[in-house]
């Protein structure tokens, strides 16, 4: 008998195999130069036999209760030693596991962490697994020491499956971690926490402090108020308004919370872009005041803000021998002499006044910063959509007289038919709030701004009407004038003053509803849906993911230092503290079909539908340099998500089926944008057209879209008197001293009317940062781990994806190149490059990152 069992034994024995792992993570005292004591504490864990395990879980072989089978630990060989980096920063490890015919093939794996200290692990490797070579595992996570978790930590193989085809021993492990990244919805969330949930914008004002001007109305949730929601924090509410969430301190702004993976990572954070926001923030407005000469707020002159670049602004010896901070020296630009520096904006780099130029002013509109905005003339005169009980007749008083001459010997009506006429239309956009914010220190106008397509392509601008709430009550109506090209005396200074009111309000509107609400507001609540209720194992997630990729943590940092209550964007942007208040006004007229942009186009009748002409559509602005990129940019989105989608859904039946896919879109609708849950436009998610062109729209905003807005703000905006964001006077009017002033030195007035010194320098500060690529970027058609996925036509149809880019990059540069498109150059000379996929790290005015983490 005894012979017996020890020959099972034996046999038992002779069935268990080893096999070999390696572990590549990054160390917490290698990424965090300030934490001495991780290396330390982490080497006595090891001495004391606390080290870092992992268990393999089976993905065939089922336990009694149906979860995969679990093997005896391995663990993390060498720690101490091992200091040869695969990459930098990186530590690989060798992990031996036991392996025998009762587990078959993993899954899975468990890991706990029983160091003091976290560290980031990047991938598992298993090598000649019987039966099935090699098995890799994409992690990308932090992992933190076992007892701040209430679960173990567990990573799947990068075999996508969708909920329905997941190997049974693998189900409940899928559905248990999707519902420990929901959290409870209760308590506030630590350091350590993965759980993403929502909450309204109510951290934006601070009502406790004693001054009522920190006071400002929650974000969503409301008819008066709605908005996208955004990560919830579950800090406290503020003593004075139980609806407000309480605000971190300034210098614990990096800490806000968002769940650990969507912060930045280390390389990001070493570039110093997230404290740079908060160290520009303080010291700028505290101490620069004093800097200036005897016009403290202003600049005298064009070759006053020539210095910013060509010479910089000497700081006082009192500021700068009290700049201790590492990070700090580095975010201002500064050279040994204490100057103050910037680098030169491309807008000035060939030509110093081409800016000036009526086709300049006019080519942004297709080409600038804000190419999203111009839309076909319809109707003479333009009309307003506003409320005639509430605002009025808000109808135009641009007049025939203004206009018709020069047309090129066209009536307007031919114009208008032969899609001619252009309108750049902020006048319902800011007239709601124009009383309220000129009662600040802003003083400004509502801009309508017509523009003529002319032969050669390019477009000329035929009048301005700037407009003002009727001093009696707003039930009035407008009171505007309208403005007319002059090419010299005061006229031609008047018409600059014009088209820099215009440039004002394009600036905001660019800011807080171009850049912030279309792309990282909108996005936020998506981000948070996909990771409830995508498993990483479902093929959609592994699709959307990185294009997620720190938005929450750059959106929360925002929240700290730029669209908070007297942050940035209330203290350089005309609407001031109605600027947040303001884009939610706009929320209303969002929808999410609309965002792809072929509907955006014919909705603003810059194209029509075509069946014959490429996308389906043909512009009526043919050398539209955004459009023209962007189609084609969109288009190989598209076909990407087309041929992927294809490859895991093969009827409408399997998305119907498909619990996660339904609960994940169903969640996007009802609670990320709850405030717009019953729009009747939503896709139902009933088809893999819907999914295909959902997919498509997000990735866009994402990706395309927030690149395009974002990274030209140095070229074009470095130099504000191109691209002011706010003024303080209104237009000099005859007979005044303002308007002789005018006469005698035009440039001296108009740089008295915009942005003021110290708000500009505190505005160029912010949009250096916001310019720049980081050295760890990701562009579209690349991915950050190249076996992202097991599946190999995947990885196929995603090399055909980046081929395309590539093509595209060539059709850029030589449509660049060719002086037949000339608004893709201007008078500036900046090559449109906004939608050129890939670039080099720093300020380039190219380049389409994955994500918008910046």
């Amino acid at each position: 008998m005894l012979n017996k069992v020890v020959e099972v034994i034996r046999g038992k024995h002779d069935q268990v195999k080893k096999i070999k792992g390696t572990v590549v993570l990054m160390k917490k005292n290698v990424l965090d130069f300030n934490d001495f004591s991780a290396s330390v504490l982490d080497r006595l864990d090891e001495f004391l036999g606390r080290k870092v395990s992992l268990q393999l879980v089976s993905a065939v072989k089922g336990d009694p209760g149906l979860k995969g089978k679990i093997r005896s630990p391995a663990y993390l060989e060498n720690w101490i030693t091992t200091i040869t980096p695969s990459k930098a920063g990186e530590s690989a490890f060798t992990v031996t596991f036991d392996w025998s015919e009762d587990i078959g093939v993993p899954g899975a794996f468990i890991i706990k962490n029983l160091h003091h200290h976290e560290f980031y692990l990047k991938t598992l490797t298993l090598e000649d697994v019987p039966g099935h070579d090699r098995i890799h595992f994409v992690c990308n996570s932090w992992v933190y020491p076992t007892d701040k978790y209430k679960t173990d930590r567990i990573f799947f193989s990068n075999q996508a499956y969708l909920p329905k085809n997941t190997p049974e021993p693998l189900k409940l492990y899928r559905e248990e971690e999707l519902v420990n990244l929901r959290g409870d919805g209760t308590g506030e969330r630590k350091e350590w926490d993965r759980i993403y949930d929502y909450a309204y914008y109510n951290d934006l004002g601070d009502p406790d402090k004693k001054d009522p001007s920190y006071v400002r109305p929650v974000l969503g949730g409301s008819v008066e108020y709605p908005y996208p929601r955004r990560g919830r924090t579950g800090r406290p509410p503020t003593k004075t308004d139980p609806n407000s969430e309480s605000r971190l301190p300034l210098l614990m702004s990096l800490n806000i919370y968002v769940p650990r993976d969507e912060r930045f990572g280390h390389l990001k954070m070493s570039d110093f872009l997230a404290y740079g926001l908060k160290s520009i923030s303080q010291f700028l407005v505290s101490e620069l005041e004093a800097v200036f000469d005897s016009t403290p707020s202003e600049f005298d002159s064009f070759e006053d803000v020539q210095k910013i670049y060509e010479g910089g602004i000497k700081l006082p010896k009192r500021i700068t021998e009290n700049i201790s901070n590492e990070f700090l020296k580095q975010v201002l630009p500064m050279d040994g002499e204490g100057l103050l520096k910037y680098p030169l904006p491309k807008i000035i780099e060939e030509d110093k006044s081409a800016w000036r130029t009526d086709e300049e002013f006019a080519r942004e509109m297709v080409a600038g910063l804000n190419p999203v905005i111009i839309s076909g003339l319809q109707e003479f005169p333009p009309t307003s959509k506003l409320d005639p009980n509430v605002y009025g007749n808000q109808t135009s008083t641009i007049s025939r007289e203004h206009i018709e001459d020069k047309l090129q010997g066209l009536t307007i009506e031919e114009a208008i038919k032969t899609n001619c006429l252009f309108i750049l239309n902020h006048h319902d956009t800011i007239m709601p709030f124009l009383r309220r914010i000129n009662s600040t220190s802003t003083k400004t106008y509502v801009s309508r701004t017509l523009l003529l397509l002319q032969k050669d392509g390019t477009l000329k601008p035929l009048a301005i009407e700037l407009s003002l709430p009727h001093p009696d009550g707003d039930q009035f109506g407008a009171i505007s004038k309208v403005y007319t090209p002059a090419e010299e005396g005061v006229e031609n200074s008047i018409w600059q003053l014009a088209k820099a009111y215009v440039a004002i309000n394009d600036s905001g509107i660019h800011q807080l509803i171009t850049h912030w609400l279309h792309t990282h507001a909108v996005i936020e609540p998506i981000v948070i849906a996909t990771n409830r209720q995508l498993s990483v194992l479902h093929p959609i997630y592994k699709l959307l993911h990185p294009h997620f990729r720190d938005t929450m943590h750059i959106n929360a940092i925002g929240r700290q230092v730029l669209t908070n209550a007297k942050g940035v964007i209330e203290d350089t942007l005309f609407p001031s503290r109605y600027a947040m208040e303001m884009s939610s006004f706009l929320y209303r007229d969002w929808a999410f079909p609309e965002q792809a942009l072929p509907a955006d186009l014919i909705k603003r009748k810059v194209a029509v539908k075509d069946s014959n002409s490429p996308y389906g559509l043909r512009l009526l602005i043919e050398d539209y340099p955004f459009a023209v990129d962007g189609l084609k940019i969109w288009s190989a989105i598209k076909t990407w998500v087309t041929d992927y989608c294809s490859l895991y859904y093969k009827s409408d039946q399997m998305i119907q089926e498909d619990t996660e896919l339904q609960s994940w879109w169903k969640e996007v609708r009802e609670k990320g944008h709850a405030d717009k849950k019953d729009e009747p436009w939503w896709p139902q998610m009933r088809t893999v057209t819907e999914l295909t062109d959902s997919c498509t729209i997000i990735i866009w905003l994402s990706s395309a879209l927030h690149a395009s807005t974002n990274f030209g703000q140095w070229p074009y905006a470095g130099y504000q008197p191109n691209r002011p964001t706010t003024s303080r006077r209104f237009m000099p009017e005859p007979g005044t001293p303002e308007y002789e002033e005018l006469k005698s030195n035009p440039d001296k007035v108009f740089l008295k009317i915009i942005t003021a010194q110290l708000q500009t320098l505190l505005g160029l500060s912010i949009i250096e940062i916001l310019s720049r690529h980081t050295s760890d970027e990701v562009y579209l058609g690349q991915r950050e781990n190249p076996e992202w996925t097991k599946d190999a036509e995947p990885l196929e149809a995603f090399k055909r994806f980046g081929k395309t880019l590539s093509e595209i990059e060539d059709q850029i540069l030589q449509m660049n190149s060719d002086p037949k498109w000339r608004n893709r150059v201007g008078p500036v000379k900046i090559p449109y490059t906004l939608l050129f996929p890939t670039s080099e790290s720093g300020i380039t005015g190219k380049g389409i990152p994955n994500s918008i983490g910046i």
